[in-house]
């Protein structure tokens, strides 16, 4: 039968066939969940019952109705701001050991060392660490004698979120600068020594030649920030389940708890398409706004 067909439908053929399988494994894992995800969030499902009620966009106006969700989504703004923070850290570092640096290449390992650390094993570090007792911290701050400061800090509804934040920054800073520092490294040296003689400063060149030419770089570390931040569940879930008193719950872990907890698997899958829409809203404007920068 190959030898009827010509050349060029025999490679037609072939893209075809490769391509069958990884389009047919991306339908049943990745479409397929997803249109059924949506299908169950105009659903009322217990998640156990064969039977499910349609009611139409009812779990999307309890959504937007509750103001646990949106008090849980807004905690998700604080990682966010810290997510942002580690960017910036990053490319500080990056840029600081690109330079001839002595010792630079300890300081890159010391650095990147965090993130390929077992989350849960870091979680339980960090436990030790912020532990309103015996927490080596709080020892730290009695020791120099700021008592006052010695809080419960996973304890402390204004201070739990930004202490999670903080154990975001130093696990994935690392990977930040590591990604910056091989964009860096791309950027041509020509260029760099032009500017350097044409007399601008080491400062000016990283802001308007070394950066320009890393946007692309820049773009894609924000846009894993973004993500990450607004799907963040493994720290809260692990050092505070949510506490104290919902203080540190984010929109995923209450999309958990309102699945698997109160059996609401409706207004559970309102909340996940309502978060993929919130990433993707918060992604554009990120797009948008670098997209002008680099302009």
């Amino acid at each position: 039968m190959t030898e009827s067909l010509s050349y060029a439908k025999q490679k037609k053929l072939l893209i075809i066939l490769f391509l069958l399988v990884p389009i047919v494994l991306l339908a049943m894992f990745a479409l397929y969940p997803a249109l059924y995800l949506v299908y169950l969030s105009f659903m009322s499902w217990d998640g156990f019952s064969p039977d499910k009620t349609w009611v139409g966009v009812g779990n999307y106006k309890e959504v937007f109705e509750n103001k646990e969700v949106w008090a849980a989504f807004l905690h998700n703004l604080v990682y966010l701001g810290w997510g942002l923070f580690q960017n910036a850290l990053g490319l500080f570092f990056a840029l600081l050991l690109n330079s001839q640096l002595k010792g630079r290449n300890a300081y890159r390992v010391m650095l990147f060392m965090p993130y390929i650390m077992n989350g849960v094993a870091v979680a339980y570090m960090f436990n030790y660490v912020f532990n309103s007792e015996y927490g080596s911290f709080n020892t730290l701050l009695r020791s120099v004698g700021l008592d006052s400061l010695a809080i419960s800090w996973f304890g402390s509804p204004h201070a739990v979120n930004h202490v999670l934040g903080f154990i975001t920054l130093w696990k994935f800073m690392g990977l930040n600068m590591v990604i910056y520092l091989a964009a860096l490294q791309s950027v041509p040296s020509e260029i760099i020594e032009a500017a350097r003689m044409d007399g601008a400063s080491r400062l000016q060149t990283s802001l308007r030649v070394v950066l320009p030419n890393i946007t692309k770089v820049i773009e894609l570390n924000l846009f894993l920030t973004i993500i990450g931040t607004l799907e963040i569940f493994d720290l809260p879930f692990i050092l505070t389940g949510g506490g104290p008193l919902g203080a540190s719950e984010t929109f995923l872990t209450k999309t958990i708890d309102t699945a698997f907890k109160f059996n609401n698997f409706g207004m559970a899958s309102a909340m996940s398409v309502t978060l993929i829409v919130a990433v993707i809203v918060v992604l554009s404007i990120q797009r948008f706004a670098t997209r002008r920068w680099s302009d």
